[in-house]
């Protein structure tokens, strides 16, 4: 875990007085919760820039994003409301995060799971390894209802060693079983209390070293969710290989200092648009560019190199007046969720470079 840096001269209050600043005061006098959310303004790329940057908005953005999709939809999905499990704990600091993303969860392991069984297995995967993140970064053991979601993730687990994955052509996150492979990894990995070594997770642990050996990344992307498992579990990936990947990444780093999502996920089999557009690998987005900077600090980059502090200006002078990072769907225009992941990894870059937050805030994940 990375030791929080005291901040000189500035009180925790006057940091709390000023990350408020630009947020309407509605906003900071009542927490978001599902009997008050509205639905945040829709992702579209034309959104204007924040005039400031403000991680309070960012909470609030990310409260507002899971809540509204929670209660309209009713279900988890990747690029929203898991990842809000994975990414809001690290704002603590600026505001509490929402109790009913977790509860939700929850519930749905303890009850819906055992009366009308997951909707995919990938569901299955996803609760385990965000509900296990959220344990490390929240709390010293691992939640009962955690280790519940991993005895299903881990009787779910193929003979290849991988999962059957959602492939709804909606890459990174839902087009291949390679996602699922190394998603699982991490939350094995995250999982506090040394779950990792119990027997049951030992065995999962080689059926997806076995998997991930016969079945090569199919984007760049890919192989940096491989890099970033195997920091946390032994025997993914030399440590050459590491650092090749990491050179891999920053060679696609833009002049403005951000990356795109289109670039890294070049290679992909399907990678085509839905709506028949063309792939934009020029332009900077939150997604791409806070997945490659958080993952670089994993990987022990440090937050003064200078391709480090370049991409983390682009995050603060990139922050769009609803809190959130843009980024555009790789698939289609009408749908850009992805955003609001891109949103999750461009705050987790920011508190794995010390951006802006309070000495009280946490930071899961190390």
């Amino acid at each position: 875990m990375l030791n929080p840096m005291a901040i000189q001269g500035r009180s925790f209050l006057s940091l709390w007085s000023v990350a408020l600043a630009s947020v309407p005061f509605a906003l900071a006098d009542e927490p978001v919760t599902l009997a008050n959310v509205e639905a945040p303004p829709p992702i579209a790329a034309d959104e204007p820039m924040a005039k400031e940057f403000s991680l309070a908005r960012a909470a609030h953005y990310l409260d507002t994003a899971a809540l509204s999709w929670q209660k309209e939809k009713k279900c988890g999905t990747c690029h929203t409301n898991f990842v809000y499990l994975m990414s809001r704990p690290t704002l603590s600091g600026i505001s509490p995060p929402s109790l009913e993303v977790r509860a939700f969860f929850e519930e749905m392991v303890e009850k819906r799971w055992e009366k009308e069984g997951p909707r995919w297995d990938a569901e299955v995967v996803c609760a385990a390894t965000t509900l296990a993140w959220n344990d490390r970064a929240t709390r010293s053991d691992l939640h009962p209802l955690t280790r519940k979601a991993f005895d299903r993730m881990l009787k779910l687990q193929r003979e290849d060693g991988g999962w059957s994955w959602l492939k709804c052509g909606w890459p990174p996150m839902e087009s291949d079983d390679h996602y699922g492979a190394t998603f699982a990894a991490l939350g094995l990995g995250f999982a506090p209390g040394e779950y990792a070594k119990t027997e049951a997770a030992q065995k999962c642990l080689e059926g997806i070293r076995r998997y991930l050996g016969a079945n090569p990344p199919p984007s760049l992307h890919h192989q940096a969710m491989v890099l970033w498992a195997s920091l946390q579990v032994d025997g993914l990936m030399k440590k050459e290989e590491r650092e090749r990947t990491l050179e891999e990444l920053f060679s696609l780093q833009h002049e403005d200092g951000g990356w795109s999502i289109a670039s890294l996920i070049q290679g992909w089999k399907d990678h085509h648009r839905q709506d028949d557009e063309a792939q934009d690998t020029k332009t900077s987005d939150g997604y791409a560019t806070g997945f490659v900077l958080y993952l670089a600090r994993q990987a022990g980059i440090s937050a003064s190199d200078p391709r480090i502090e370049k991409g983390i200006r682009w995050l603060k002078g990139n922050q769009r007046e609803s809190g959130r990072w843009f980024t555009r769907s790789p698939t289609k225009n009408s749908k850009h969720y992805i955003s609001n992941a891109g949103t999750a990894f461009a705050v987790l870059a920011l508190r794995a470079c010390e951006e802006g937050f309070p000495p009280s805030a946490t930071a899961p994940g190390k």
